[in-house]
């Protein structure tokens, strides 16, 4: 893996390099996942593999609509108030 500089621009955005894109097979359009790891910032093209790979990571868990009607409740209840 090489180590490039990037420049953010005024706007927040980032160019990655051509040969880049050309590595991972990405174009104008391409999905990429953003992460934080211990203060790095990480960049997943996002593609069938990708998803494949996360599917079921979450299954059990708690649902995240459940939980974002909850808060929604909660929050008509404090407003009642």
């Amino acid at each position: 893996m090489s180590q490039q500089t990037l420049t953010l621009s005024t706007k927040g955005q980032l160019v990655i390099p051509a040969e880049v894109r050309a590595e991972l097979g990405i174009g104008p359009g391409a999905r990429i996942a953003l992460t934080v790891e211990n203060e790095r910032i990480v960049l997943v093209p996002v593609n069938s593999r990708l998803v494949r790979k996360l599917r079921g990571r979450f299954a059990g868990g708690p649902s995240m609509a459940d939980e974002l009607q909850r808060e929604r409740r909660a929050d008509r209840k404090r407003e009642k108030r």
